[in-house]
């Protein structure tokens, strides 16, 4: 969005630096131009904020239709780094060892102390984010997708425009078949902050967590799902205008069009379970 150049041309940098073959870049300007980067690096300017999905969506067009002219596409937070030169390598190894891995969730790391939070780590059990291993969804800043995964079941969910379109895409690609890894060797430095900042995050958070139940869950499922995230969020105890704002959204949710529904295969629920997430939580 045009609001961190300096921490963009340094994670740019950091991608350039990787070893193996070039990582061919493109940087997406969500309702604001690119200006200031190296011009080798591809440029795509939005006129209007398309959200997070919707300008991710655009970034693996600039590849192809689908991404097609590659194989894999990295994810990049513009305020992240790639602390190591060896991730894209790491990448193309995993990729090629596992025909079955659609989606690598790399581990979110602060550059100052090498701390990584709970809620980076892509399953229940977060204790240990040093521990990699398979998971049910990735985080949308710091990954890898196989552009193979796109073709089959669809982009990123543009209508969500920020929060739960991971897990949107997650659920889609565990159903076709794919595997999703966390891995705790694939690095990416990123300040630690709080996605509470986001004046609609709560509102967002809510209304798109009803239109994920809706869009891919069984039918019996959505009401335990969402019942379950609606205690969860009152153990919180959020503040008095915070849960306001995520009623209004759970409102939204309901009440406003969820996108298509491909509920997610019975086998699918039980492979969810199995890899420690079922889809109730």
């Amino acid at each position: 969005m045009g609001t961190r150049p300096d921490d963009l041309n340094a994670l740019i940098d950091s991608v350039r630096k990787q070893d193996g073959d070039p990582v061919d870049i493109v940087v997406v300007g969500n309702g604001a131009p690119v200006t200031g980067v190296p011009d080798d690096v591809r440029t795509v300017d939005l006129p209007e904020n398309l959200g997070i999905p919707g300008g991710r969506n655009v970034g693996i067009e600039a590849f192809g239709p689908g991404g097609s002219d590659v194989d894999v596409l990295l994810f990049l937070d513009d305020d992240g780094l790639l602390p190591k030169t060896d991730t894209a390598e790491l990448c193309r190894g995993a990729f090629e060892a596992d025909p079955s891995l659609g989606i690598i969730s790399f581990r979110i790391a602060d550059p100052d102390t090498g701390v990584t939070q709970r809620r980076h780590v892509p399953r229940l059990r977060a204790a240990d984010p040093m521990r990699s291993s398979r998971v049910t969804t990735f985080l949308g800043g710091a990954n890898a997708v196989r552009t193979k995964v796109f073709a089959e079941v669809g982009g990123l969910p543009d209508e969500f425009f920020y929060a739960h379109e991971e897990t949107d895409l997650a659920w889609r690609a565990l159903d076709a078949g794919w595997a999703i890894d966390y891995r705790a060797d694939m690095v990416l430095h990123h300040p630690t902050t709080s996605p509470a900042r986001h004046a609609t995050y709560h509102r967002m958070v809510a209304r798109n967590r009803v239109w994920l139940a809706r869009r891919n869950l069984p039918a019996p499922l959505v009401p335990v799902y969402l019942g379950v995230w609606l205690l969860l969020t009152l153990a919180r105890r959020p503040s008095g205008e915070a849960l306001k704002a995520w009623f209004g959204g759970f409102k939204e949710g309901w009440r406003t069009p969820a996108g298509p529904r491909r509920p997610m295969k019975w086998r699918t629920v039980w492979r969810l379970t199995r890899l420690g997430r079922p889809p109730v939580v």
